[in-house]
C-alpha cells in the first residue's frame, strides 16, 4: 500500500485482499480493493455555520428536486411532508454552499432562487427558500428527465467541486418516454451525483434505483411520507460531509491482461464495468463519485496470460486519482497492487480469500433477490421460491441481518441454512418495494 495524497485532508488508502496463487495455467485473479478516506470531514456530520465554514470545507452546490405532480395531493399530507422535508434539508446546508430548489411535474420549474442561478446558503437565503416552499403545490404530470436537465444547468454555474442533487418522486415517469429519460440521464451522468427517493408505493423501483446508480448516489424508499424530513436531513448531512469530488479508480494492466469486471461491493453492489473510460495505454478509469470520511470495497476480476509454475507477475495496479486543477496530470491519492503467482501447492492455489468469497456471495444475494421478485410478479411461484430461498440462505451465511429481515416479510422461512422457504400469500406492497430497493445493500466481511 502506498499513499500519495498531496493535501492534508482527506487522506486515501488502498488495501488489497486476494489469494494471489494460481495453479499451472490458471488465469482468473480476483481481489477485493478496500478504499478508505479519512480526515476529510464527517459524512453525516453537523452542518458548519459561521465564518469558518467556507474556510474549512470544499465548495459545494446542491439542487433539491421535489415532485409536485398531481399525485402528491393523495393523501393531502404528502405534499406538506415534502415541503417540511425540503425545509429540513435547507436547514442542514452549511454556510456558503450554493443551492436551489426545483419543483418537478411534466416540466421543471425553479422554485428558489430563480433566474437560472443558485443562492448562497446563509440565514437570509435559508429563510427565503423556506418561504418559497409555499409555492410548491401538487398538479401536473411526471417527467423526471426535465428535472435532471434543469438541475444540471443550475449546477453547471457553480464553481464548487462537490455538485449534488436530491430527487424525490412519488410516481412513475409517465409524461416522457423511457428513451427521453435515458437520454437526459446519459447527458448528466458524470456531471453531478444524486440521491433518489421514492415516497409511498406508486413509483417504479427500477426508475429510481437506475437514476441513483447512474449518478453514483443512494436510492431508498420512504413508504410513510412522515419519514421524509428525517431522511432528507440524513441525505443532506451526508452530502455536506463530502470532502473531495470526482474520485476515479484507475486500473492499469500489463500486456495480455484482460479486465473481467469491476464492481463496488460495499456499502452497496454497483457494477462499474461498463463505466470505463480509457486513460492511456492499458489504463482505464472507473468513476466513484464524491467522498467524505468513509470506506468502500471493490471487487476486481482480471484474466492473466497462462504461465508456468514459479512464475509471478503484476496482474493490475489500482490507483485512486482526482483531476488536477487546470487540467494537468491527475493527482494520485493512493494505490495498491494485484499480483499473480503460479504454484503447484494445491492447498494454496485452491484457497478462496475470505473477502472475495464474502462479496461474491453478497453480489449473488442482490442478484437472486431481483430475480425472485421478478419471478413473483410474473406468477412463477416455483422460480420465485427457489431464488428467494437462495437469498435467505446467502443472507444467513453472510450475516446480512437487515436483508434477512426484509426477506422474512416476503417469505416464510422454514430453514435458513438450506434456503427452504414458502412464499407468503399476501405481501404488503411497501415491504416488497423495500426489499427490491434495498437489495443491493451489503454488509462488510466479518473480521
Amino acid at each position: 500500500m502506498a499513499n500519495f495524497s498531496k493535501s492534508p485532508v482527506p487522506r486515501f488508502s488502498v488495501d488489497v485482499y486476494q489469494n494471489e496463487f494460481l495453479p499451472e495455467g490458471g488465469r482468473e485473479v480476483n481481489a477485493i480493493v478496500t478504499v478508505a478516506s479519512t480526515g476529510g470531514g464527517t459524512s453525516g456530520g453537523a452542518p458548519l455555520r459561521g465564518s469558518s465554514a467556507s474556510a474549512s470545507a470544499p465548495g459545494a452546490a446542491v439542487v433539491i428536486m421535489v415532485d409536485c405532480s398531481g399525485s402528491m395531493d393523495y393523501p393531502a399530507t404528502k405534499m406538506r411532508h415534502a415541503r417540511d422535508a425540503t425545509s429540513a434539508a435547507i436547514d442542514t446546508l452549511r454556510d456558503g454552499v450554493e443551492f436551489a430548489v426545483v419543483g418537478g411535474t411534466h416540466r421543471a420549474v425553479e422554485t428558489y432562487p430563480g433566474g437560472g442561478r443558485l443562492a448562497v446558503a446563509d440565514g437570509r437565503t435559508r429563510a427565503e427558500a423556506k418561504s418559497a416552499l409555499r409555492r410548491l403545490t401538487a398538479g401536473g404530470g411526471t417527467a423526471i428527465g426535465t428535472w435532471l436537465t434543469l438541475a444540471d444547468r443550475l449546477l453547471a454555474a457553480s464553481s464548487g467541486d462537490i455538485r449534488h442533487g436530491i430527487l424525490l418522486t412519488d410516481g412513475r415517469n409517465e409524461h416522457e418516454s423511457p428513451e427521453a429519460l435515458r437520454s437526459a440521464l446519459s447527458a448528466v451522468t458524470g456531471r453531478f451525483t444524486c440521491d433518489a427517493r421514492g415516497v409511498g408505493t406508486d413509483w417504479e423501483v427500477k426508475e429510481v434505483t437506475g437514476i441513483a446508480s447512474a449518478l453514483l448516489g443512494t436510492a431508498d424508499i420512504v413508504a410513510d411520507p412522515a419519514g421524509l424530513a428525517a431522511d432528507f436531513t440524513g441525505m443532506m448531512e451526508n452530502a455536506m460531509g463530502k470532502g473531495v469530488a470526482d474520485v476515479t479508480l484507475r486500473l492499469w494492466t500489463p500486456v495480455g491482461v484482460e479486465i473481467g469486471f469491476v464492481k463496488q461491493v460495499a456499502p452497496t453492489v454497483t457494477d462499474l464495468t461498463d463505466r470505463r473510460t480509457e486513460a492511456g495505454p492499458r489504463a482505464g478509469d472507473y468513476p466513484t463519485g464524491s467522498w467524505g470520511d468513509e470506506s468502500r470495497d471493490y471487487h476486481i476480476c482480471v484474466w492473466v496470460p497462462r504461465a508456468n509454475i514459479g512464475q509471478e507477475m503484476l496482474a493490475a495496479r489500482a490507483s485512486l486519482i482526482v483531476p488536477a486543477p487546470g487540467g494537468g496530470a491527475p493527482d494520485v491519492l493512493s494505490q495498491g497492487l494485484i499480483r499473480a503467482v503460479w504454484t503447484d501447492d494445491m492447498a494454496a492455489s485452491t484457497s478462496i480469500n475470505p473477502q472475495v468469497a464474502h462479496y461474491t456471495g453478497q453480489a449473488e444475494l442482490a442478484h437472486v433477490i431481483q430475480q425472485g421478485l421478478d419471478a413473483r410478479k410474473l406468477g412463477d411461484i416455483d422460480g420465485a421460491t427457489a431464488k428467494l430461498g437462495r437469498a435467505v440462505q446467502l443472507a444467513a451465511v453472510s450475516g446480512n441481518a437487515d436483508t434477512a429481515k426484509l426477506l422474512s416479510k416476503v417469505v416464510d422461512v422454514v430453514d435458513a441454512a438450506t434456503g427452504t422457504v414458502r412464499l407468503k400469500a399476501k405481501v404488503a406492497e411497501a415491504d416488497e418495494m423495500t426489499l427490491e430497493t434495498r437489495s443491493t445493500k451489503t454488509v462488510r466481511v466479518k473480521k
